[in-house]
């Protein structure tokens, strides 16, 4: 089961995300499903098309599957999806 305090250790794809700050203006607002996951991207599927947005400067904005939002610097979730899921991380309470 995701929660907020283990979703780092999970697959993001099939999550609805959006992105809610970026160093990039035109990023900001995108949000839909990801379809893929890379080292340095996500795909969104935003229902019109798909985007490719950069992990590295973004915070993302995750909706659970049992509806609580979690936000996420990309930065932190910066890896592999395979080599994130091994990586430890810092309990967040």
């Amino acid at each position: 089961m995701i929660t907020p305090q283990n979703v780092f250790r999970h697959e993001f794809i099939g999550l609805t995300v959006e992105v809610i700050d970026s160093n990039h203006e035109g990023l900001i607002g995108i949000h839909g499903i990801i379809i893929d996951e890379t080292r340095n991207t996500i795909k969104i599927d935003t229902g019109e098309d798909e985007k490719i947005i950069p992990k590295e400067n973004v915070t993302l904005l995750f909706t659970l599957p049992n509806g609580d939002k979690v936000s996420i610097d990309g930065k932190v979730i910066l890896a592999r999806p395979e080599d994130r899921i091994k990586k430890k991380f810092k309990k967040i309470r």
